[in-house]
C-alpha cells in the first residue's frame, strides 16, 4: 500500500527498504537483505558529487555505498578508476553496492564467516564505500579505512562483521569499508603488451584503494572526520592491500598509519610474468595486442568465461604486479619501503590461523602430526621434522595435537610475516612498529577451531555479538573487545595504541620482540615463541 501523505524522506526511506528487504538472487549470488530495523533516514552530507542522505541508527550515521569511482564497465573495463557521476538533488545511501566478480574457487572456509558474508551481487560498478560516523559535524576525528579480506581475488567491504556502527561509537572515530576491483578485473597486467593507451592498465585494484583514499581525503571533512589523520587497517588479504600500499608512491600522504592482521604482501607478481599470463588470456579469447580496445566490447560473462576456463592459467590476475611505476619494486622486500617511511606500523597474527579450515578434525593422529611437520615445515627431512616436534611438544606441554600443528603452522606463516614486518619498519627507523598476539579460543564447532584467521576482527570493530556466529557468546568476549578496539582507535588518534585499560605496549625492537597478548589474560610478552621462531629460522635458511 503507497501512503503518498508520507514525508518525503520518510516515503524515500521505506521505499529502499522495501527494496532491500526483498531479497533479490542477482549476478548469480544472493542478495541478503540488509538489515535496516531501528534504522531511521540520517543526515544529508555535501559530497564532491552531490548530496548524500544516510541512516541513522543507533546514534550513527552511517551512508552505504557511497559511489568513488565509476563503472568500471565497458571503455572503464582494465582502465585507471574514474571520477563518479555528480548528482543533483539528494541521493539516498540506505544500502550496501555492489562488490566485483569474484574469482574461481571464491569461498568461506568456514561456515561461522560464510554468515557474515551477504553474498551482494556482482557487478563492474564495484567501486563503492560505506561511511560510519558519530556525526556530520566539523570534530575532525581520526578516521579509519578498512580494507577487506579475501586475499587479491574476493570478498567485499560490505560483510557484517565489518560494520563500523559500534567502532565509531564507542572510540568516536570515523570508519569507512572499502570495495575494489579483484582478480583479472584490478590485477589484469596489459602495460606492457596495448602500447599508449594502456600505459594506466595495470594493478587497476591498487588504483581504487588510492582513489578511495583520495575521496577520503577530498571528502571524510563533511563526515566528522580528519583528512589529515587517516588509518588503513585490514586484515588478511587486507593486510597484503595496506602493506602494498605502504609500497604504492601514488598513496603517499593520503594516510598516517597502517594496520596489518595476519596479512602481508612482501613481493608481487613479476612483470614479465604477469604479461605472459595476460597473453594467455587474450589468446583464449582471442584478442592480440593491437585489438585490444575488443576487451571493451565483451560482456561481463564472457570475460568470467574465459577467467573460469580450465585450465587455469597461472599468475593470471592474481594480486599485486612489480610494474614499475604504481608499485616499482617488491613491497617488503629486502627493505620497508621508502614511501611510508614515517607511517607507524602495527602487525600481528592469531594463533592458529587455518584452524578455520574446514573447520578440522578435533583430533589429529600422531603419525599424520609427525608428518606434517617433515613435509611442510622441515623439508622432507624426518629427523629435523622429528626434533621440531618434540620442541613444540615441549613448549605447549598441554596443547593436544591438532592445536600443536595449527600453531607450528602460523608461527612459520603469519606470524613469521608479521615479525618481519616489525624488524624491518625497526631497521627503517623512521617509524615505530607495534606486534601483537591473538590467543583468544572460539568455543565455536565444538573447540575444533581456536584462535583462527578473521576471529580478531570483530573485537577490533567491537562486533563480537554481530558476530556471535564466530565469537559464540561467553561474557569475557566483552572486555576484550573493549581492550582492542580502544588499542587500534588509539593508535588511529596518535600512532601508539597504548590506553589506560591494558598493559603498556611498547614500540618494536628485534632484542625483545615486545608483543601485546591479546587473549583471556592480555599481557605484555617478550617474544613469546622465541625457541619455536629460532628453530624454523635454521630450518627456513
Amino acid at each position: 500500500m503507497k501512503d503518498n501523505n508520507l514525508p518525503l524522506a520518510r516515503r524515500s526511506f521505506m521505499q529502499s527498504l522495501a527494496l532491500a528487504s526483498t531479497g533479490l538472487y542477482l549476478g548469480g549470488t544472493s542478495a541478503f537483505a540488509q538489515d535496516q530495523r531501528l534504522s531511521t533516514p540520517g543526515a544529508t552530507v555535501a559530497t564532491s558529487y552531490g548530496q548524500a542522505r544516510g541512516l541513522l541508527r543507533d546514534g550513527i550515521q552511517q551512508f552505504w555505498g557511497l559511489a568513488y569511482g565509476a563503472s568500471t564497465a565497458g571503455e572503464n573495463r582494465f582502465m585507471p578508476p574514474r571520477p563518479p557521476a555528480s548528482w543533483s538533488g539528494v541521493q539516498d545511501h540506505f544500502v550496501y553496492g555492489k562488490r566485483c566478480y569474484q574469482a574461481p574457487g571464491a569461498g568461506e572456509p568456514a561456515p561461522v564467516v560464510l554468515a557474515m558474508n551477504p553474498l551482494e551481487e556482482e557487478s563492474e560498478d564495484c567501486l563503492r564505500l560505506n561511511v560510519f560516523t558519530p556525526a556530520a559535524d566539523n570534530k575532525a576525528r581520526p578516521v579509519m579505512v578498512w580494507m577487506h579480506g579475501g586475499g587479491f581475488n574476493a570478498g567485499s567491504g560490505n560483510y557484517l562483521m565489518y560494520d563500523g556502527t559500534y567502532l565509531a561509537k564507542k572510540e568516536d572515530v570515523v570508519v569507512v569499508s572499502v570495495t575494489h576491483r579483484l582478480n583479472i578485473y584490478g590485477f589484469l597486467h596489459l602495460s606492457d603488451i596495448g602500447g599508449e593507451k594502456w600505459q594506466g592498465s595495470t594493478n587497476t585494484g591498487v588504483q581504487d584503494l588510492v582513489a578511495a583514499l583520495a575521496w577520503v581525503k577530498n571528502n571524510i571533512a563533511q563526515f566528522g572526520g580528519n583528512p589529515d589523520q587517516v588509518t588503513i587497517f585490514g586484515q588478511s588479504g587486507g593486510g597484503g592491500k595496506t602493506t602494498t600500499l605502504m609500497a604504492t608512491p601514488s598513496a603517499a600522504g593520503l594516510f598516517h598509519r597502517c594496520i596489518a592482521q595476519s596479512g602481508s604482501a612482501f613481493t608481487g607478481v613479476s612483470a614479465s610474468d604477469a604479461s605472459g599470463a595476460s597473453e594467455q588470456f587474450l589468446s583464449r579469447l582471442g584478442i592480440n595486442a593491437g585489438s585490444l580496445d575488443q576487451l571493451h566490447k565483451l560482456t561481463a560473462q564472457q570475460i568470467q568465461q574465459a577467467f573460469y576456463a580450465q585450465p587455469a592459467i597461472p599468475r593470471l590476475g592474481t594480486g599485486p604486479v612489480i610494474d614499475g611505476s604504481i608499485i616499482p619494486r617488491n613491497q617488503w622486500d629486502p627493505t620497508a619501503p621508502s614511501w611510508s617511511a614515517d607511517v607507524p606500523l602495527m602487525a600481528g597474527s592469531t594463533e592458529t590461523e587455518n584452524g578455520w579450515v574446514g573447520p578440522p578434525a578435533f583430533e589429529l593422529p600422531d603419525a599424520e602430526m609427525q608428518a606434517l611437520f617433515t613435509n611442510n615445515l622441515a623439508k622432507g627431512d624426518s629427523a629435523k621434522g622429528q626434533e621440531l616436534l618434540q620442541l613444540y611438544k615441549l613448549q605447549h606441554p598441554d596443547v593436544r595435537n591438532r592445536m600443536l600443528w595449527l600453531t607450528a603452522e602460523s608461527d612459520n606463516t603469519r606470524r613469521w610475516n608479521a615479525q618481519a614486518l616489525c624488524r624491518l619498519k625497526h631497521e627503517q627507523a623512521k617509524a615505530p612498529a607495534y606486534l601483537y598476539f591473538f590467543n583468544w579460543y572460539s568455543p565455536v564447532h565444538d573447540n575444533r577451531m581456536g584462535a583462527y584467521h578473521t576471529l580478531d576482527i570483530p573485537f577490533v570493530f567491537n562486533n563480537v555479538d554481530v558476530a556471535a556466529s564466530m565469537t559464540g557468546a561467553s561474557q569475557d568476549r566483552y572486555q576484550l573487545a573493549h581492550v582492542m578496539s580502544a588499542a587500534w582507535a588509539a593508535f588511529a588518534r596518535s600512532g601508539n595504541p597504548n590506553h589506560p585499560d591494558m598493559p603498556h605496549w611498547p614500540a618494536f625492537d628485534p632484542d625483545q620482540y615486545p608483543t601485546m597478548v591479546f587473549g583471556s589474560e592480555i599481557a605484555l610478552e617478550n617474544d613469546p615463541n622465541n625457541k619455536e621462531r629460532l628453530a624454523l629460522a635454521k630450518l627456513r635458511a
